[in-house]
């Protein structure tokens, strides 16, 4: 099978990744002392030094999941979104999300949208034990047509309890949390597939209940009481959110191991039917869409049986293996780089 690829809709991770290093290339200040950075490449959220504890700061949007918003008129869960897709990752190095900022880009000011949208971003802060402290509603017409949101959250973790991937070990299993849906990645590579076959965001697909729209606009699960509580009880040794790049995420963990996806979730309706509409490749849509597995927990074999049991959403899907890569088994997809 062979199709469409996110870079075919658009969106090239690689050239992302080149454009992020040359970035980063250029900001090299480092300051010293109380609020120092601990620079630790690959983590979901940035880690800061105030003495017996990390501040953690992580940002993110909601991207152009926006714009099926716009196209149904309905904006109350994009801001859940927004929440999810920032807390999910301060809680991959075990950092309690406390508080956050919005910002609001937007061609003309509309209070009913963005009325809409505080509703799902107080929703989305209680779901996550967080406050929003502040935000900023910025009116760009000549930059911005529609909408933009993203946001900024903030989060501290005791020293003794960071979580950072180098823990993880050769015997370890690999649990997975099921995600919601689509969640807030690769929404562009679906819906280029659908508008290239005449489907709206009315329309049905198969095996899917209401419309297309409806489903992709299924809020972002937010994993944080969730995992703080497997963690608090358990020994972890690395989380990961599956998020931009599919599978490709877990390759932030430690070097020098194989990660071995055995025995993932079956995708839902929504993900079978964009492959077989859009004929995209295994390779391809694990490294692009969630394919149900929306967070990932590695820990010592027991504690990961036990998550498993404990947790009605969660499965073990693989294991940690000698080697290098992430095997995605069943295909015998390897992925090498992030």
């Amino acid at each position: 099978m062979s199709g469409w690829t996110y870079a075919d809709s658009g969106v090239n991770i690689d050239q992302k990744s080149e454009a992020i290093k040359a970035l980063v290339d250029e900001v090299s200040y480092k300051r010293q002392g109380l609020g120092q950075a601990v620079r630790i490449p690959g983590l979901f959220a940035s880690l800061v030094d105030f003495g017996d504890r990390y501040i953690t700061l992580a940002t993110d949007g909601v991207g152009s999941k926006l714009l099926i918003a716009e196209e149904l008129n309905k904006w109350d869960t994009v801001g859940i979104d927004c929440i999810a897709m920032n807390v999910n990752d301060t809680i991959c190095v075990n950092a309690q999300p406390t508080s956050f900022v919005d910002y609001i880009a937007i061609d003309k000011p509309n209070p009913a949208i963005t009325e809409e949208i505080g509703k799902g971003l107080q929703k989305g802060a209680e779901l996550s034990d967080m406050e929003i402290v502040g935000g900023e509603i910025a009116v760009l017409p000549e930059i911005v047509n529609g909408v933009d949101l993203s946001g900024t959250c903030m989060g501290y973790v005791e020293k003794d309890k960071v979580i950072t991937g180098e823990t993880c070990a050769e015997g370890d299993l690999i649990v997975g949390l099921k995600s919601s849906g689509i969640h807030s990645n690769g929404l562009t590579l679906a819906r280029k597939v659908l508008e290239a076959n005449n489907i709206s965001m009315r329309d049905s697909v198969k095996g899917v209940s209401g419309t297309v729209g409806e489903e992709l606009l299924t809020p972002t699960e937010i994993y944080v009481r969730q995992v703080m509580s497997i963690t608090a009880a358990h020994e972890v040794h690395g989380l990961v959110d599956i998020t931009g790049g599919g599978l490709r995420n877990i390759l932030r963990m430690r070097k020098g191991l194989q990660y071995v996806i055995d025995d993932p979730f079956t995708p839902a309706p929504i993900f079978t039917a964009l492959q077989e509409i859009g004929e995209i490749e295994t390779r391809e849509i694990y490294q692009t869409l969630n394919m149900s597995l929306g967070f990932a927990i590695i820990a010592p074999a027991d504690d990961a049986e036990a998550i498993a049991r404990e947790n009605p959403n969660a499965k073990v899907v693989g294991r940690v293996q000698k080697g290098a890569g992430v095997l995605l088994e069943p295909d015998d997809v390897l992925y090498d780089h992030y």
